[in-house]
């Protein structure tokens, strides 16, 4: 069941991230939020060598990591200049796998055609993903 008060909470604070740290040009901000009702934020590092970039949200990722918290939902927010609209980019392949550290039932908002917010769980993102290959009590990581 989709919780909107969430969603839109991310996007704002994505969106006050990306103002905040990017005033012009390109922007971008990833937000993830846990179980027990935080928000962790993050943007991606600059590199002179593209291989050693991270995605936007993967250090808000690791701060829910670091502080032992269940991701439930995900969101990389971009905007191509300060005049112009923001825009979702779905998770890709490798944050996908990250999130499943956390269950195919997190949340990740997604791009679509009418650039409306719009989540999904990671498993109707990868319904044939490897893991279910597995018994789900030999992957789980998290107790409800």
């Amino acid at each position: 069941m989709r919780n909107y008060e969430i969603e839109n909470e991310m996007y704002y604070r994505a969106v006050e991230l990306i103002e905040k740290r990017y005033p012009v040009g390109w922007g971008g901000a990833g937000v993830v939020h846990t179980a027990d009702g935080h928000y962790f934020t993050s943007v991606s590092i600059e590199t002179a060598n593209g291989s050693a970039s991270l995605c936007i949200e993967t250090g808000a990722m690791l701060e829910a990591y670091k502080y032992n918290k269940k991701v439930t939902h995900c969101m990389c927010l971009v905007r191509d200049d300060e005049n112009s609209p923001y825009k979702v980019l779905s998770p890709c392949g490798i944050c996908q796998e990250r999130l499943r550290y956390w269950g195919e039932d997190v949340q990740v908002a997604v791009t679509t055609e009418n650039e409306k917010t719009k989540f999904v769980e990671l498993k109707e993102l990868q319904p044939y993903h490897w893991t279910n290959a597995y018994p789900a009590e030999e992957l789980e990581h998290w107790e409800e």
